[in-house]
């Protein structure tokens, strides 16, 4: 969430920011409303501290009285102070709901995107930071969606699926499951030469990791929640291996901290229908290779290019058309300052498929779960976060079915061969 301190000290600046969003004046006033709370809280807390001096101060001359043998006037003391007891109680309950309410509204208000990030309200106003420039696959005039290939090459399987959990639950198959297998491992090799550091985190995890990254409160409500345990269904690997640093200080020459790690991801995806979801598009469970960064704030911005040059790399690799958009104010995630989409080209739906999101959340997850650094001078400030697909497979499988298919079977880029054993799927 926003600093506090911030929203207070540069109003007009974080205002802006979130008209960006497409924000109106009635949105907006959650700003005012957050400064009127906290001063409040401001208010409330010296009436707080200014009544807990006075009962100490009355506390000691008590004793004082006592052993003066000025028994009734310690004890007229002893009444006032149980009256400031009383009141104490009071005033903490207030401060209580006080903090609550300014809690949720923090909770409320999303990131305020970086100066660069365009205004815009769809994804129609996102800007081409990348355009693919090279020849785009040429396929045969029988050439078939991924979904129809899977059923030619038992590669995977929907309806089993829908047998087994339900709509959007894929089941890999033979060569296809070695495909996905493949894929994750290719991914992670590349993360760990990059420097990061292998994490395999829990698929599930409380409320304070949940919402220390953003994903509580769930406006959309794309969480899967266990009720009986309270744990969610992580929705990406970021969650847990973001939180692994969360209430923790670490040192400046530690950073920056980089970590990666495969996990299933789960997703309701409500309200997602139509053609353009079909076969692997968008489904609910899928795999995926995350990397974050933990950064200095000073290098955070040179460490996002880096991660947009890491993910480029992949997509070339894989022999993959690809674009890379600069997503406008009104198009980013909710805990987002500036994210960069990957699109990779579909060539037998004839259209781009989103692949990857590589953001930077500044302050943002840092400030709820406060993760900080300690400089050189003993100074105490928040870290910025990072983290970006590398990539999400279902729909850059997708992408290598269609895009490779020929009339032998479909080939795989040269990079994986040694991932899957296989150089064609026949």
């Amino acid at each position: 969430m926003l600093q506090l301190e911030v929203i207070r000290e540069e109003k007009a600046r974080i205002v802006a920011a979130l008209r960006k969003r497409n924000w109106n004046n009635t949105q907006l006033k959650a700003i005012d409303q957050i400064i009127a709370l906290d001063d409040r809280r401001r208010s409330g807390q010296k009436e707080l501290d200014d009544t807990r001096a006075e009962m100490n101060r009355m506390a000691k001359s008590i004793g004082q009285l006592m052993g003066q043998g000025k028994k009734e006037e310690a004890e007229q003391q002893k009444k006032a102070v149980a009256a400031l007891k009383d009141q104490e109680k009071g005033l903490e309950e207030n401060m209580a709901a006080i903090k609550h309410d300014l809690d949720q509204l923090l909770y409320s208000v999303p990131n305020a995107p970086h100066k660069s990030v365009p205004k815009g309200k769809t994804p129609e106003d996102n800007k081409v930071f990348k355009a693919w420039n090279k020849t785009f696959p040429t396929l045969p005039a029988d050439a078939a969606p991924h979904w129809e290939l899977a059923k030619k090459y038992n590669l995977f399987d929907l309806e089993l699926g829908v047998k087994l959990t339900g709509a959007g639950f894929p089941v890999y198959r033979g060569q296809g499951a070695r495909l996905q297998r493949a894929l994750i491992q290719f991914f992670l090799d590349e993360a760990v030469k990059a420097g990061y550091e292998e994490i395999m985190p829990p698929h599930l995890v409380n409320e304070d990791s949940a919402r220390a990254t953003g994903q509580l409160p769930d406006k959309e409500g794309q969480m899967y929640h266990c009720t009986v345990d309270d744990l969610y269904l992580i929705p990406t690997a970021e969650v847990p291996v973001t939180n692994i640093l969360r209430d923790e200080i670490v040192a400046e020459k530690d950073l920056p901290i980089k970590m990666t790690a495969y996990t299933p991801c789960f997703r309701r995806e409500a309200g997602s229908y139509g053609a353009h979801v079909r076969g692997l598009n968008r489904v609910h469970q899928f795999d995926k290779v995350e990397i974050v960064r933990v950064e200095h704030p000073d290098n955070s911005y040179k460490a996002l290019m880096g991660m947009v040059s890491h993910v480029s790399k992949l997509m070339a690799k894989l022999e993959l058309p690809y674009r890379i958009l600069l997503l406008c104010g009104g198009d980013m995630g909710f805990a987002s300052a500036k994210t960069f989409d990957f699109e990779v080209w579909s060539a037998a739906q004839q259209r781009w498929l989103e692949v990857s999101s590589v953001s930077n959340f500044e302050t943002f997850q840092t400030n709820r779960m406060k993760l900080r650094f300690r400089d050189g001078n003993g100074k105490i400030e928040l870290a910025h976060t990072l983290n970006g697909s590398a990539l999400a497979l279902a729909r850059i499988v997708a992408a290598l079915l269609e895009n490779n298919q020929t009339p032998e079977g479909i080939q795989i880029p040269k990079a994986l061969w040694k991932y899957t054993g296989f150089k064609m799927i026949k």
